[in-house]
């Protein structure tokens, strides 16, 4: 459409809008201003707006919108000018404005009605207050707070906000700004909820009216608080977590370096956890790292500080030690709170703890530094011990090297058959006659020669190659006891120790029957050793294992007797064959040890077991475990664990 033709159409409609009062002006859809009446050209300060774009004195992006309610707006002015717009959807892309001017007494209610209109959110109000108190709000609002409209009016804001927040709402009344700011409140259940407040501009010349947009903002509170929880804290246990621990620690470090004091981190770790978790389940394993993490915390005062690692791992920060001996005595606190079975579930689990430490400045100067060199002399301290604590060392180090070296090594032995099974042969100590062997794995590496037990077995834990390598040490025990009878030996038993991993296999039983199947060896021949702690790990699922062995026919003892801490309850219940005192208890002083050994060996004959104490080694062991009635013995004094082809010479022919 040509200019003259815009003009046709709008002549006729102009003469009669030049005679109105108020300001009106008509719009193509780009925005330019077509026509103007006289009233819009004054209220406008223009002598002619036409041909120019409406964004000149109006904010188009607003003006431009196809609703018709009323919108509030200020001019592109230098006043500044309040004005009260509407706006029509013509013909053919046309919008006519008609623009008024606000007077002052009209500002409250075109204003609250304009910020009405423009909310839209259901949880979200508008109040109008003076000096604090209420003049005016909407049900908006009203129902924000949990009250009636009339409830609010001339009550004071205080009576709603947190007083923690008064000066933050006092501080942001006094100022001029169209900022938010985060207020806590409460509604009328008494329920707390946290606002945004948006002050919005009141032209009050006379007095301090006051009006602003409550926004309910509860659930992004909560979520960020969540958030800022999960950032520093570990959800499961409520302790705090790594992160926590680094920011705490590194502020410990400063203040040790300014007053060159020394403090200690305690690398935590819950024994046989995994195994645990894996056969009871991760709501179980959740349960009871609860309960360790509560046991934990009874430990805390004002010099330490206790978080959560991550899985069944724990950090101690011991604040202002004066020497080593501190941090060992604190370590031996922690391991003796774990001395008492842990109730989970109605379960009582017997638990203990290993300990890594290492102490600032002498290990490290940084937390990640000190916290690694904690946790390697946890590592150390479990693979070899258990239940007990050390302190980092720099050797350890070079160790960790030599073990990721043997690690990989240990995969290519599995491979290529380097392990090999020797026999420990057990005597009856009532005749001198071999009744049975016990079945040693044995590492012969093709450059390095036999590789120590201690070094490889923990590892082939750790890594979870126990499993296959323990598979096939059963499996070869009962092949060689087999053909040790086709050949006439015997007949004689074959004991085979049980990892860990091993014993908590939920599908053992069956595992043990078709390897007795498949050696075609008699389920009476084979003895299954376990430790003592793994018996006492979870009674009720050991009970049913124990039962499905015994079904088959085959016996088990229990091994490192005297090490844990046993119920007899359990010890009664369990249908046990055996109980083997420890080596500890032999080779030890006789005045402290002949009390517990005799006490073993009375047990397990009221019990209906028989007992074997191992690690014997001189003629004086022998005789008072012979004077004691002690059933069968084992160690170096007969012989030391020997290759199959060795071991026939202590068979007696049939």
């Amino acid at each position: 459409m040509g200019k003259a033709s815009q003009h046709t159409e709008l002549m006729t409609p102009a003469r009669m809008l030049e005679q109105l009062n108020d300001a009106i002006v008509i719009l193509h859809a780009d925005g330019q201003v077509l026509f103007a009446n006289q009233a819009a050209h004054t209220l406008l300060d223009e002598e002619d707006l036409t041909g120019q774009p409406i964004e000149l004195f109006l904010e188009p992006g607003t003006v431009m919108q196809k609703e018709r309610e009323p919108i509030l707006l200020e001019l592109n002015s230098a006043d500044q000018m309040l004005v009260q717009i509407r706006n029509w959807k013509l013909n053919d892309g046309y919008i006519c404005l008609f623009i008024h001017p606000v007077r002052f007494k009209d500002q409250k209610e075109n204003q609250m009605y304009a910020l009405k209109y423009r909310m839209n959110q259901s949880h979200e109000g508008m109040v109008l207050h003076q000096a604090g108190q209420i003049i005016d709000c909407d049900d908006s609002l009203a129902k924000i707070f949990g009250y009636n409209k009339s409830e609010l009016i001339r009550a004071s804001i205080d009576e709603f906000i947190d007083s923690s927040y008064f000066h933050t709402l006092k501080e942001n009344m006094k100022k001029d700004h169209d900022k938010p700011y985060l207020l806590k409140g409460y509604k009328k259940s008494g329920e707390p909820l946290y606002i945004d407040v948006l002050p919005q501009p009141y032209p009050d010349k006379d007095g301090d009216l006051r009006i602003a947009v409550i926004r309910d903002v509860t659930e992004r509170v909560q979520s960020e608080k969540q958030i800022q929880f999960m950032a520093y804290y570990d959800e499961l246990t409520d302790l705090p977590n790594r992160n926590y621990f680094v920011k705490t620690l590194e502020e410990a470090i400063a203040e040790c370096r300014k007053d060159n004091g020394q403090i200690a981190v305690h690398f935590v770790d819950i024994d046989y956890f995994k195994q645990i978790n894996d056969t009871l389940g991760y709501q179980f394993g959740d349960a009871l790292l609860r309960a360790c993490s509560h046991r934990l915390k009874q430990l805390l005062d004002g010099n330490n500080f206790i978080a959560r690692m991550s899985g069944d791992e724990f950090l101690i920060l011991q604040r202002d030690i004066q020497n080593k001996e501190e941090a060992e005595a604190f370590a031996e606190k922690v391991i003796q709170a774990f001395q008492t079975p842990i109730d989970v579930q109605d379960f009582e689990i017997f638990t203990t703890v290993s300990i890594g430490i290492s102490i600032f400045p002498e290990n490290g100067n940084h937390p990640n530094e000190l916290i690694k060199q904690a946790d390697s002399a946890m590592y150390v301290i479990k693979e070899n011990q258990r239940n007990h604590y050390k302190i980092f060392e720099s050797s350890i180090t070079e160790d960790f090297k030599e073990m990721l070296t043997i690690e990989n090594e240990l995969r290519r032995a599995i491979k290529q058959k380097q392990f090999e099974v020797h026999y420990q042969p057990q005597v009856d100590i009532s005749n001198n006659q071999v009744i049975g062997f016990e079945a040693l794995l044995r590492w012969k590496h093709p450059s390095r020669g036999y590789i120590s037990p201690g070094m490889f077995i923990p590892l082939a834990e750790k890594t979870g190659l126990i499993i296959e390598i323990g598979d096939w040490v059963l499996r070869e025990a009962c092949r060689q006891n087999r053909k040790w009878h086709q050949k006439g030996y015997g007949p004689t038993k074959v004991s085979v120790n049980l990892s860990v991993k091993q014993f908590l296999q939920k599908d053992l039983v069956k595992k043990v029957r078709d390897i007795l199947q498949e050696s075609k060896l008699d389920a009476k021949y084979l003895e299954l050793e376990i430790t003592e702690s793994m018996a006492m790990s979870n009674e009720a699922y050991i009970m049913d294992t124990l039962k499905g062995l015994k079904e088959l026919g085959v016996n088990v003892s229990i091994d490192d007797f005297g090490t844990g801490y046993s119920s007899m309850k359990y010890l009664s219940q369990f249908p046990l064959s055996k109980l083997k005192i420890d080596q500890l208890f032999i080779r030890g002083e006789q005045k402290q040890n002949q009390a517990i050994v005799k006490s073993i060996i009375h047990l397990s004959h009221s019990l209906d077991m028989k007992v074997i104490a191992e690690g014997v080694e001189t003629r004086e062991q022998l005789e008072f475990l012979k004077g004691e009635k002690c059933d069968e013995i084992q160690g170096f004094y007969f012989s030391k664990p020997v290759a199959p082809g060795k071991a026939e010479r202590f068979f007696s022919y049939h």
